[in-house]
């Protein structure tokens, strides 16, 4: 009776209590509970329906405080508590994706670099001491960083694990921080960056039969990009073995990678093409050699093209920028889902 002369005056109130009652309630109760709340009696039985509204309505009071924190978090947005759905398994493969072809770049980074090394003996005892100006050393350093990041992104994002999201995150934003900060650098201080560029070359010219590793790299670039030397083909007269001054037959000459025709019949690496250049003038040597330097052929490479490589970078650093976006979104969703599975827990 109180219930029904409570529900008339207040239905509003009633009808709040009972849906809130009903949301925290389970679909299947447990046989103690059904029988305690079938057969309890009711803790105040009055005629007095003053007195009997005041119980109520204490008890009431009472309930409705401790119900609140939990009928407030219901009625919020149920998409930002269940992240489990379609949209996190699309973050997850989203991430894994990119970072799984990467990750091979990196491994393939990784072997070639160790071949290079067991190859040419740079981990015995005599050659350890040259070790650190290796560029293999250089290779296999960056393709084990580069897998051991895209592992980190592809284990985050597979087991929903917020250090390993946060680790791949925070590296991924160093690694664009540092790509944007050599982009500004290198198109400010070009004038700077030539000359280290020449001092380069001209150091590798020097120790070119001394090192084979400055030796392929040298010659990569002269039939690459057909030039000789830093600023012009007379740079090799820097050399001990090609000055005209040293002893044996490479004297005055240049490389074989320097010759417009290196090649003997169209198959066959001439070695000896280059013998003799630097004692030829110009319109007799263009002939034989390039006789424009490197650096300038470099300068006319990156200009002419600059679109594409301005596009290239433009489209890395944006995936790069979805990436971390993606990661941030997915480390959000795995912090709401241990909110909302904390809740459920506590729920009475």
């Amino acid at each position: 009776m109180g219930r029904f002369s409570l529900s008339r005056r207040f239905p509003f109130l009633w009808d709040r209590r009972s849906s809130a009652r009903e949301e925290s309630r389970p679909l299947i109760q447990k046989h103690g509970n059904l029988q305690k709340d079938t057969f309890s009696a009711p803790p105040y039985i009055d005629t007095d329906d003053s007195s009997e509204g005041k119980t109520e309505s204490s008890s009431f009071s009472h309930g409705e405080r401790s119900r609140e924190p939990s009928w407030m978090f219901s009625s919020w947005p149920t998409s930002h508590l269940q992240p489990c759905g379609s949209t996190n398994y699309l973050l997850k493969y989203i991430l894994v994706t990119p970072n799984l072809l990467v990750g091979a770049l990196g491994l393939s980074i990784l072997g070639l670099g160790l071949w290079g090394l067991v190859e040419k003996q740079s981990l015995t005892q005599e050659r350890l001491a040259g070790l650190g100006t290796d560029p293999m050393l250089l290779l296999t350093t960056f393709g084990l960083a580069l897998a051991l990041l895209c592992t980190a992104g592809c284990a985050g994002a597979l087991r929903e694990n917020s250090c390993l999201l946060r680790a791949f995150g925070t590296a991924l934003l160093a690694v664009f921080t540092a790509q944007v900060l050599i982009g500004i650098l290198a198109y400010s201080l070009q004038d700077q960056i030539v000359g280290v560029l020449r001092a380069a070359m001209l150091g590798a010219i020097a120790h070119y039969q001394d090192d084979v590793d400055l030796r392929f790299i040298t010659d990569e670039m002269q039939v690459g990009l057909q030039c000789c030397g830093a600023d012009n083909y007379r740079d090799w007269e820097t050399n001990s073995y090609f000055n005209c001054s040293a002893p044996g037959v490479l004297a005055c000459g240049v490389p074989p990678s320097c010759c417009v025709d290196p090649l003997e019949n169209g198959s066959v690496w001439n070695s000896q093409c280059g013998v003799g250049a630097l004692r030829l003038d110009e319109l007799s040597a263009h002939r034989v050699v390039f006789l424009g330097g490197c650096l300038g052929s470099l300068y006319r490479w990156v200009e002419y093209h600059s679109g594409l490589i301005g596009t290239v970078a433009v489209v890395l650093l944006g995936l790069q920028i979805l990436t971390l976006f993606f990661t941030a979104h997915l480390l959000d969703r795995i912090h709401w889902s241990k909110i909302s599975q904390g809740h459920r827990t506590h729920r009475p």
